[in-house]
């Protein structure tokens, strides 16, 4: 049996418990669960957005995603309406990038090792922690977690990871990751603080929505860790990004219209809302 049809087993065994069954079941089986809903979902929808996005020094964006490629241009800078001179150079990059398929093929690559990352650490989640199940609402989870003593992380990034405290909410019925927030309970050392030192306090808060019916994205991400790393690049990060206005795009769009797509009206611009919560 292959993984994935493995993976929709686990999922159907889940579906047919009674209500008993589940509200029976410890933290770690939710987590478990709601990570195999998370790794079918990756599977199975290829849906495509074009959304804004605002980060933390003030730029806002336009973004469209294709299957060829993602491409945004400014509507904010630091605030404010954006120079004509930088729109003309996002409108330049994009047009290069939307016939480059080297700079397609390097943005994909990215993309990829993202996702490898964001899978490796999510398969972690129910060991890496020991969990606790805070609250069973008629609509979601409520767990909180801490470090588990006997946690082997396998890598650097688990390694951190493994260190945080926090909560976790798992909507019901569908069992998908709400919220992930956690804050680094020590101080991390690689090569005796030489190669990496990151700071006890470090906080993350990832905040995940349903934009459409059965489909879920990151509407929020807030990354505070401090600290240097000589050769890992990604630790020791400030981030906030907010993205609302989600607005799903055929799957046959090209980088071209995609391109066209960035000029056009946002739906629900100003309104603030991000999606269905």
């Amino acid at each position: 049996m292959g993984r994935r049809s493995r993976i929709s087993v686990l999922l159907c065994l889940a579906a047919t418990l009674p209500p008993c069954a589940v509200r029976a079941q410890d933290a770690k089986a939710i987590v478990q669960q709601a990570v195999n809903a998370e790794m079918e979902a990756s599977h199975a929808d290829r849906s495509k957005w074009r959304y804004r996005e605002t980060e933390m020094d003030g730029n806002e964006f336009v973004v469209v995603e294709t299957q060829y490629g993602e491409v945004k241009r400014h509507t904010k800078e630091n605030g404010h309406a954006p120079s004509a001179e930088l729109l003309r150079k996002d409108d330049e990059y994009n047009q290069r990038f939307a016939h480059d398929t080297a700079l397609q093929e390097k943005q994909r690559q990215a993309g990829l090792h993202d996702d490898r990352s964001a899978t490796e650490l999510l398969n972690e989640m129910p060991v890496a922690f020991v969990w606790k199940l805070e609250r069973d609402g008629a609509d979601e989870y409520a767990l909180s977690y801490k470090p588990n003593p006997d946690y082997n992380p396998p890598d650097m990034e688990s390694r951190v990871m493994g260190q945080m405290a926090g909560t976790l909410v798992v909507s019901k019925p569908d069992h998908r990751i709400k919220t992930f927030k956690g804050t680094l309970t020590n101080d991390i050392e690689i090569g005796w603080g030489l190669l990496a030192k990151i700071r006890q306090g470090g906080t993350f808060d990832v905040e995940r929505r349903q934009v459409a019916p059965g489909k879920w994205a990151i509407t929020e991400t807030h990354v505070h860790i401090s600290g240097h790393a000589l050769f890992f690049k990604t630790i020791g990060q400030q981030q906030d990004e907010v993205k609302m206005d989600f607005t799903q795009v055929p799957a046959a769009t090209t980088l071209e219209q995609a391109v066209g797509m960035l000029t056009a009206p946002t739906p629900g611009a100003g309104s603030g809302a991000c999606c269905k919560r």
